[in-house]
């Protein structure tokens, strides 16, 4: 098997390291394909992402396309490809592009489809409260996400994961994805079914408003917003007339305490500081204790609540302001909104 992987973000490391262990099983890579060098951090230091740099440290060769012209898909019909793999590459395929390959092109898209179709599957599934995310083995079609569906490899979402933790359960669960299903992929045996349209819903591209926090919401939403839009765009809020960054959040009937003591410390107005424990700043809301357990001051470092208030003072009934909280999922897709 002649493979060619198509990807842009360390998620897909684990898969690539898969692969190239099992070149008699599986089949050898003979191109990667992943968005031109950009810059990055502050400094903007024009760095190559970590798939090209897995790739050079292998000699496979490398093609960083900044549009998939006719010229991109002559490139990929030179390396005479079995197979296409694609995983968060950030490109939209054209129909002779998908077609290319002699099996065709599949995607592992990060969600359990048809939910969590478009830009953002794996922040969204935590902000809206799922306890289970996954990673769906696919036929690329040239409708948004919509295409067949082979086999899922699912992971839970814990309490306290943010998006950090479940890219990392999702890079792992696309290893097992994969192998179960190679061997009927490459003999053409593989199954798809077709989603149920009636069951999709869709995300969006993330942008740094969405950082914003209505403390009118539920404890519940709030935690679940912080921890799957950490750690970007990450969620932030005033202290001091300083923005803070939230690193990680829990509401107080996740993290134990009794549903009493939380309606009995709640009347105080929705973003009010009421107490700090050795673990958490406890700040009212809507609904419930929201406990604030990381935070970051500008030029800091992500730190525990109780070490962080040791350095920044909060004082007890300090008021958060609440900023408006966009949807990050709906029934139809979203226009595209830049980042």
């Amino acid at each position: 098997m002649r493979i060619v992987f198509l990807g842009s973000d360390p998620i897909a490391l684990p898969l690539l390291n898969w692969i190239a262990a099992n070149p008699e099983s599986v089949g050898s890579l003979v191109g990667v394909f992943t968005q031109p060098d950009r810059p990055v951090g502050r400094g903007q230091q024009v760095l190559a992402n970590e798939i090209k740099t897995w790739a050079q440290a292998r000699s496979i060769p490398v093609y960083q396309p900044d549009k998939l012209t006719d010229d991109v898909r002559h490139e990929l019909e030179a390396l005479h490809p079995d197979i296409s793999v694609v995983m968060a590459y950030g490109h939209i395929l054209r129909e002779g592009f998908i077609a290319t390959p002699r099996l065709g092109t599949l995607n592992l898209h990060a969600s359990l489809l048809p939910k969590y179709r478009g830009a953002s599957p794996i922040q969204t599934a935590i902000a809206n409260g799922e306890k289970q995310t996954g990673v769906s083995l696919m036929r690329i079609v040239r409708k948004l996400d919509a295409g067949p569906v082979a086999d899922v490899e699912k992971v839970d979402i814990d309490p306290l994961d943010t998006a950090r933790e479940i890219e990392t359960k999702l890079a792992g669960a696309c290893v097992p994805l994969l192998a179960r299903n190679w061997s009927a992929l490459r003999e053409g045996k593989l199954v798809f079914v077709e989603q149920n349209e009636a069951e999709a819903t869709f995300c969006r591209r993330l942008t740094k408003m969405d950082g914003g926090l209505d403390f009118n919401g539920s404890a519940e939403s709030l935690a679940a917003r912080i921890n799957g839009l950490y750690p970007w765009p990450g969620c932030t809020t005033e202290i001091n007339g300083q923005m803070i960054k939230i690193g990680l959040a829990a509401c107080a009937k996740a993290s134990g305490k009794s549903a009493e003591a939380s309606a009995v410390r709640t009347p105080m107005a929705a973003g009010t500081v009421i107490g700090t424990t050795g673990t958490a700043i406890e700040v009212a809301t809507g609904d419930g204790v929201l406990e604030l357990l990381r935070l970051q001051r500008p030029g800091g470092k992500m730190l525990p609540s109780a070490e962080f208030i040791r350095g920044f003072s909060v004082a007890l009934g300090t008021t958060f302001p609440s900023r408006p909280m966009e949807a990050l999922v709906a029934n139809a897709p979203f226009p595209y909104k830049k980042a």
